[in-house]
């Protein structure tokens, strides 16, 4: 993961913090999804002075790409915790563009990797916004990875950042410097694999891409 993952939570049972803020008419049109793929619509939580919720296209435009419909140009879906900073396509989202995409659960080739009490979870991200000459907006994301743990590892190398319950505003906040910043590190280590379980699944419903 991250290549494929659910968000299959009601809406009335979906985290607080998505029903504060969000586009209009999303609590009558709202469906679940047992299938998210790269390209797809997401339900992101962003913050930009405060949280809001809103629709990202999941694969990272650069701000600065002439077409983002060029097919040629990467949209990267993923992208490595460890060198956020040093990338020039990710540093500036990492720094004033993070945000948290609500999951049920995510899908690693045969298997579902999911809350023991099916918890809706926060996958960590960055985000993008690409403006074109006349003002269209686009605004896109990507899901952050990192080392997996013991729940992870047979699956794969990589697993995605989870970002535990109550670090929502401190994780999609500005920061005031780069101390602020590091604070964050230790969030995207890894995670527990207390509560969590893997299941069997038909294969054909992964259709698995694989982490970055």
């Amino acid at each position: 993961m991250c290549g494929r993952f659910e968000l299959i939570t009601k809406f009335d049972k979906l985290p607080k913090v998505l029903k504060q803020d969000y586009p209009s008419g999303l609590d009558t049109k709202y469906e679940t999804q047992s299938l998210i793929r790269p390209t797809n619509p997401v339900l992101v939580l962003k913050n930009e002075g405060k949280m809001k919720t809103t629709f990202m296209t999941w694969g990272f435009i650069c701000p600065w790409v002439k077409d983002p419909l060029d097919k040629k140009i990467p949209r990267p879906f993923n992208a490595r915790s460890e060198t956020l900073e040093e990338k020039k396509i990710f540093s500036e989202s990492w720094k004033y563009k993070r945000c948290l995409l609500p999951a049920s659960g995510f899908l690693e080739k045969k298997y579902r990797i999911r809350k023991e009490n099916y918890e809706t979870f926060w996958l960590g991200g960055i985000w993008s916004n690409w403006t074109s000459s006349d003002g269209v907006e686009i605004e896109s994301c990507c899901i952050l990875t990192t080392a997996p743990n013991d729940l992870i590892k047979p699956f794969h190398h990589r697993m995605p950042v989870v970002v535990p319950n109550g670090y929502e505003e401190q994780w999609t906040g500005w920061v005031k410097d780069s101390n602020e910043l590091k604070d964050l590190v230790p969030i995207m280590k890894g995670w527990s694999t207390e509560g969590w379980v893997s299941e069997l699944i038909n294969e054909k419903q992964t259709d698995q891409m694989s982490l970055f």
